[in-house]
């Protein structure tokens, strides 16, 4: 439960940039092009997805501990960096920053997580760490909405981002325990095949592209969070331009993580009995559908109900992802196999920065939402077809990925 805490603290420093940086860069500093001002969420996207990659590897080599408080201390500048940012370029800066601390707080939470629980509550475990995560970036984006429209986009929504980073600092130095030596105890760590370890490369192989259901878990991730990129960049701009007043704005910018966060403490517990696949495809033509409406909308009731099923398709897939990567891969290199699925995953952030974008300056916004629509209805059938079933199920064989 303390990691759960941490990692509530993890979504709320992300958070306190939800609402307010995406009208920062029309506002105050005139970037009028969607592109342009997704450049921030690019950098993020890219610096999350490397850190997520390497917290996987140090936290296997080094302990969890060290890797988690690594990560608190690389966020201390970010608030600063966005009270005082004079030109655009700093924000960009407190982004790439911002991301290689979530990629490091947040894999590493994740790993203590499996490494704490065993197999048979793993996605219960998830729900509750991407439940913590979502509802702290929902409750912050919530929040600094209502201080930005009182006190102006800055620099009151950063203060409370700097409280948040203060507080998981202290926790993590003060309080969190290292799990490592709890992985090597479990129940077929000791005898797998896979005592003797695989190589970084050979589990980069396995998790992108060799395993059926590890690759399969990581390209529908990378779709997720293209669409979470998407949400995050275009959308505050989608709903400030038809009108809408900033607390609106901040209302649906925080409905979409709140129900994401919240569905998660029944979805990552259903996928523990159910299985990992059906609530994969399930949760991505959820998410389609939600895209679809979105784009569709035009009103604030309408653009409410959409961004709660997005949500809701969000949870269903986003702690059963998490989940099936610790279904498969071996105790002794499953912290790894996260970073990598990880790196793939975050990597969405950057390519739905630059298709949304792109399309957007280009074709409108509706138009990228709907291509977006498109790519995470494929993904779900991807998934459909090539994911092994019963994956989530305490086999003899679990821990010994199998090719195409």
């Amino acid at each position: 439960m303390l990691l759960v805490a941490v990692n509530a603290l993890v979504g709320a420093t992300l958070g306190q940039e939800r609402t307010v940086l995406p009208l920062l860069a029309t506002e105050e500093f005139g970037l009028d092009h969607y592109s342009g001002a997704l450049t921030y969420i690019l950098a993020f996207g890219l610096a999350k997805a490397g850190a997520n990659y390497l917290a996987g590897t140090l936290s296997d080599r080094h302990g969890r501990k060290p890797v988690l408080v690594a990560g608190w201390v690389l966020a201390l500048p970010v608030p600063v960096l966005l009270i005082l940012a004079p030109t655009w370029g700093w924000v960009v800066a407190a982004n790439v920053l911002l991301g290689i601390s979530q990629g490091l707080t947040w894999s590493t939470t994740v790993v203590m997580k499996m490494d704490l629980v065993g197999p048979h509550r793993r996605g219960t475990a998830m729900g509750l760490n991407e439940a913590a995560g979502y509802l702290g970036v929902a409750g912050t984006a919530m929040a600094t909405g209502y201080l930005a429209e009182v006190y102006g986009l800055r620099p009151a929504p950063f203060l409370l981002g700097a409280a948040f980073i203060a507080l998981g600092l202290g926790l993590s130095v003060l309080l969190v325990r290292e799990t490592r030596d709890h992985a090597r105890h479990e129940p077929g760590g000791a005898e797998a095949p896979d005592r003797k370890g695989r190589s970084d490369r050979e589990v980069f192989v396995l998790t992108s592209f060799r395993d059926r259901s590890l690759s399969s878990i990581s390209q529908a991730g990378l779709v997720n969070n293209l669409n979470d990129g998407l949400a995050w960049g275009l959308f505050p701009v989608l709903f400030a331009t038809a009108g809408l007043p900033l607390g609106q704005v901040g209302v649906l910018a925080a409905v979409y993580p709140a129900v994401w966060g919240a569905a998660q403490l029944v979805t990552g517990a259903l996928s523990d009995r159910w299985g990992r696949k059906g609530l994969i495809v399930a949760g991505m033509l959820t998410q389609a559908l939600a895209l679809a409406l979105i784009a569709a909308g035009s009103s604030f009731p309408s653009w409410l109900g959409a961004m709660a099923l997005l949500g809701l398709g969000t949870a269903m897939v986003y702690p059963t992802l998490l989940a099936g990567i610790g279904d498969v891969a071996h105790p002794l290199w499953r912290a790894r196999a996260v970073g990598v699925y990880r790196l793939w995953r975050d990597g969405g952030f950057a390519v739905g920065a630059l298709v949304a974008g792109i399309t957007a300056d280009a074709l409108g916004l509706e138009v990228a939402v709907i291509i977006v629509a498109a790519l995470t209805a494929a993904s779900g059938v991807l998934v459909a077809l090539r994911m092994r079933r019963n994956d989530h199920l305490p086999t003899p064989a679990l821990h010994t990925p199998r090719g195409t």
